[in-house]
């Protein structure tokens, strides 16, 4: 059945699945093509009639994330990726929950089924997703174009929220950013900018990973990037996505580990990394946490005898070694806990402690529950909030059928993060520099205590910015 909304750009024809009104595609944003490819988002253009609403933009552009894994951007969609899209329940006044999509801010898209909100918007919010530019369309240093292009998108985002979720049932003085992984992140230096003010009173940061750039950093990427393809850094604008995207990490990168793209500290919209970010978003309150084997479903496997090498490069005290060792029982164990700290639990951790320090309503919150295949592995909560078992994407965490845990759990953590979006209140014991009080998402979701000592107490929050 069709269903129909008008917004200050014009009327939009949706259609009703169950009792969900669905709309799809809607730009909030003009196409970043053209001269606008590298610019900052400018609004869309009004329409006349009644445009359909009823499929996904285009993708960014991006490589398939894994081999053999279908791609979510072919040359010929194009670069109309700035759309949003709305699931929302029968009603007004209600809470809404925004979401943004992690990828290392070079993957993903809000078309990716995993993202599918609407077992989440039947819970009483109502739910948005939307496309933003990562890679070097977003976050790719462009001599003489703005920095953190993928960041002004969201800003324009959620602009576009305040300014229509009225129509579609929502409160604009009610709303909820949640994103994970470089979505928890970006939620967090939002959160932290002066430039997102009045745009949301809460967010939900799952699995915020440390990963800004300095601009020398950005400046060198491009700079591997020209030479790769033989031209020069102001040349790059005109060349095909596709083009700068056979050009593989490793040669933009040198072989250093992690990704080429990220937030440029800029000095205005990033300012450090998202810890510090929270550090000054005392007015708005955060869910933030991690899962319990982040590491499992970032990188690959490593030797046993590597433990002492990477804990010498995390800069970690000499017995870091025999203390991860002790705490997990064997060599592949301890490097999977201490890398799982280090690229994500230590900075959830840190944004965390600075929030709560600074004032700021905070909740914290360890992702347990083990799965079949990678165990409780990045990315293993996103079916159980999304409510969405059978996904492509869950599969990779639970085999062919989904775990008998998975209704209960995934019923409680909707009811949490869509709680919290309506009343600004999740359901367990805000989290306090003194007590450190934790939820534990697991078979029996419980609260504890974080421990004092232990691993824990290897780590210093560093004094540098960005890495």
């Amino acid at each position: 059945m069709e269903v129909r909304v008008r917004t200050g750009y014009g009327e939009l024809r949706g259609r009703l699945e169950g009792d969900v009104r669905v709309f799809k595609g809607v730009p909030y944003a003009a196409a970043p093509e053209g001269v606008l490819r590298f610019a900052a988002p400018v609004s869309p253009e009004r329409w006349a009639g009644v445009r359909e609403a009823v499929a996904f933009g285009a993708a960014p552009p991006q490589r398939p994330p894994a081999p053999g894994v279908p791609p979510v951007w072919r040359p010929e969609d194009g670069l109309d990726c700035l759309r949003v899209n709305v699931w929302a329940p029968g009603g007004h006044g209600l809470p809404v929950l925004v979401w943004i999509y992690g990828g290392g801010w070079a993957y993903g898209a809000p078309s990716m089924p995993q993202y599918d909100g609407a077992a989440l918007a039947a819970h009483g919010v109502v739910v948005v997703t939307f496309g933003y530019r990562t890679g070097f369309e977003g976050f790719g240093h462009v001599p003489g174009a703005p920095d953190n292009r993928g960041l002004l998108d969201q800003l324009a985002a959620l602009r576009w929220v305040q300014e229509e979720i009225t129509a579609f049932g929502g409160d604009p003085g009610n709303v909820t950013v949640a994103g994970q992984s470089a979505g928890a992140s970006s939620l967090l230096l939002l959160a932290g900018s002066g430039k997102a003010e009045g745009l949301f009173r809460r967010g939900v940061a799952q699995s915020p990973p440390r990963g800004c750039r300095t601009r020398e950093e950005a400046e060198a990427v491009t700079a591997a990037l020209a030479e790769a393809v033989a031209s020069d850094a102001r040349s790059l604008a005109d060349m095909p996505p596709q083009d700068l995207l056979s050009i593989s990490d490793a040669v933009l990168t040198k072989g250093a580990p992690g990704g080429p793209f990220g937030p440029i500290l800029d000095g205005e919209l990033v300012t450090g990394e998202p810890w510090e970010a929270a550090a000054v978003a005392g007015n708005v309150a955060l869910v933030i946490g991690s899962t319990r084997e982040e590491y499992r479903g970032i990188g690959g496997p490593l030797p046993g005898d590597a433990l002492a090498g990477v804990a010498e490069h995390w800069n970690l005290p000499p017995e870091a070694s025999e203390t991860y060792l002790k705490e997990t029982g064997n060599p592949s164990e301890a490097l999977t806990a201490l890398l799982s700290d280090a690229l994500v639990r230590m900075p959830a951790l840190w944004a965390a402690e600075a929030h709560a320090a600074a004032g700021g309503r905070t909740w914290l919150y360890d992702f347990a529950w083990a799965g079949p295949t990678l165990g409780a592995a990045h990315g293993i909560d996103l079916p159980f909030v999304f409510g969405l078992p059978h996904s492509r994407f869950a599969t990779r965490f639970f085999g062919a059928e989904p775990p008998p845990v998975f209704t209960e759990l995934s019923t409680a953590m909707a009811k949490a993060w869509t709680g919290f979006a309506a009343t600004g209140d999740p359901g367990w014991p805000r989290f306090e520099t003194e007590t450190g009080t934790v939820r534990v998402w697991d078979a029996h979701p419980h609260d504890e205590a974080i421990p004092e000592e232990g691993t824990r107490a290897l780590w210093q929050r560093p004094a540098d910015r960005c890495r």
